[in-house]
């Protein structure tokens, strides 16, 4: 009797220990499986806006003479894994929480909760393009030359209040009667709304104008809008291409401008470093904010780069983050950019804006 109890104790307990074993490996199969708010954002490709690519130029110009440029300016980008058809795994959150060149932010920052993966990725698509539009304005504007623009709708959102009856393509003539003539105006015309009849909002269409009433309504942060993706439609002195497919937003914007100058002025812009940046630009050459600038931080590091231009408004976002043997140089418009370049090339370095915690 002895022998058989004292065998008996050992038995349960490996029992119980493997049957808590193979509930632990279920509830963490079943964890890892579960969707997640979360995506991830993790440094991506970069591309050198003064080189080429299969053979082509990134940034072609015709009508002007374009300079030989040395150096390198890249363009950054940020990969997004994830979406809200397939989430990141728990573990892979996890992943990404010990990597500081990694971030995990909400789903909803980067794919509203209104709006599918497609409806997303085009406007990111849109995006990008009325940021090279507003780059080469702004490049030119900052060499002389004149360049006239109108407003006009890039994208309309499917089911906003402008679907079915703005179209893409359309030049924005008024809101009430009351002339648009910037982005910025229109913005404040519907910010305007009162909550009561609809706007009337006027556009020329294949050379005719036609007027629409439209009901604005408000998004998650209780702007009234409507619906639609707005740029400028550019007559442009000279033919300016760029060739990056497969990139998207806004926030290459500055990078561009620069690539431009560079082509279009004597000398080396860049002394022949690397140089990398981020930032969205309008056309009157204003550096604004983006998402995304540590990952990016990151990406100028592995191409080489020493010198990275950053938007001044992001840097509470870059201190205490910024890779060794970066120097982060903050700027709040094109001419901030060129002024810094110039002190570059004259090894002024201590002259250069950077981001202070005061």
């Amino acid at each position: 009797m002895s022998l058989f109890e004292t065998e008996a104790v050992p038995r349960t307990r490996r029992r119980f220990g493997l049957g808590f074993l193979a509930l632990a490996s279920v509830s963490m199969l079943g964890l890892v499986a579960l969707p997640t708010p979360y995506v991830i954002e993790r440094p991506g490709p970069t591309f050198d806006l003064l080189a080429q690519t299969d053979g082509q130029s990134v940034i072609s110009i015709e009508g002007a003479k374009v300079y030989p440029t040395e150096g390198e300016l890249h363009l950054l980008t940020v990969s997004i894994v994830g979406n809200r058809n397939a989430t990141p795994s728990w573990l892979e959150l996890g992943m990404a929480w010990l990597d500081p060149s990694q971030s995990v932010i909400p789903i909803d920052q980067v794919f509203p909760a209104n709006q599918t993966v497609e409806q997303s990725e085009a406007e990111s698509t849109a995006l990008m393009e009325i940021s090279q539009q507003d780059a080469i304005a702004a490049a030119l504007l900052e060499l002389g030359y004149e360049v006239p623009g109108r407003v006009y709708i890039s994208q309309v959102n499917t089911g906003s209040p402008a679907s079915k009856k703005l179209v893409a393509s359309d030049f924005v003539v008024a809101i009430d009667s009351v002339k648009v003539s910037t982005v910025e105006q229109l913005r404040e015309l519907v910010a305007k709304y009162d909550g009561q009849k609809p706007l009337t909002v006027t556009v020329l269409r294949n050379g005719s104008q036609f007027d629409y009433e439209i009901t604005p309504v408000k998004d998650d942060t209780g702007a009234w809008r409507l619906g639609i993706i707005v740029g400028y439609k550019y007559d442009f002195p000279i033919q300016v291409k760029l060739e990056l497919a497969d990139v998207g937003g806004p926030s290459g914007g500055l990078m561009f401008a620069l690539a431009v100058i560079d082509k279009l002025t004597p000398g080396d812009l860049t002394s022949k470093n690397i140089i990398a940046g981020t930032g969205t630009i309008s056309p009157t050459g204003a550096v604004g904010p983006i998402g995304g600038i540590q990952q990016k931080m990151f990406s100028a590091v592995r191409e080489g780069a020493t010198l990275f231009f950053a938007p001044k408004s992001n840097c509470d976002e870059v201190i205490g983050h910024v890779p060794e043997g970066l120097t982060v140089i903050a700027v709040e418009s094109l001419d901030d950019s060129l002024s810094a370049l110039t002190a570059v090339k004259n090894q002024n370095y201590s002259s250069l804006p950077t981001c202070s915690a005061n």
